[in-house]
């Protein structure tokens, strides 16, 4: 397994303190689907077709939807994501916009990490990094992205800073 750390990354392609809007925890989440199912014993909630999930500034969009939510006090634990391909976008504190997409989605609330698995893909400000697996803490910019095989490698492209007059 190839595996390249990229926490230099956080520094080039998530520039100028670019972290997750900071209030989009405590927003509402809003789910539009073409159908939901619940499961009420694994406090689960399948949506299906087209759905079309926001939390403030954070933007799902995927063919399958699931919430997993805590027993004890109702509080969203994971969403996970599935399509061909799944989207993931938030604005940053400074406006610049984080976007992603895989065919796996998982975004884990309380650890504020999102992976991404198969075909994965994350940018800002044309800054790309593709590889079969990328793991993104939003909180801290740190950033994880594997290639699956010997011959799968991580793809990256940094654009360079436009420069201040």
């Amino acid at each position: 397994m190839k595996l390249s750390h990229l926490s230099l990354i956080s520094c080039l392609l998530l520039s100028s303190q670019a972290v997750a809007l900071s209030t989009d925890q405590e927003q509402p989440v809003y789910i539009d689907s073409d159908s939901q199912q619940l499961d009420m014993q694994s406090n689960k909630v399948t949506f299906l077709g087209d759905v079309k999930l926001k939390q403030g500034s954070i933007n799902i969009n995927a063919d399958k939807v699931i919430v997993t939510r805590d027993p004890k006090d109702g509080s969203i634990q994971e969403i996970e994501g599935y399509g061909d391909l799944a989207t993931f976008s938030q604005l940053t504190d400074d406006g610049k916009t984080l976007y992603g997409e895989a065919k796996e989605l998982y975004y884990v609330m309380v650890d504020d990490q999102l992976t991404m698995i198969d075909q994965a893909m994350l940018s800002q400000d044309d800054s790309v990094i593709r590889g079969t697996k990328i793991r993104y803490k939003i909180s801290s910019q740190k950033l994880i992205a594997d290639g699956k095989e010997k011959g799968d490698r991580v793809s990256t492209v940094l654009q360079p800073q436009a420069v201040q007059e």
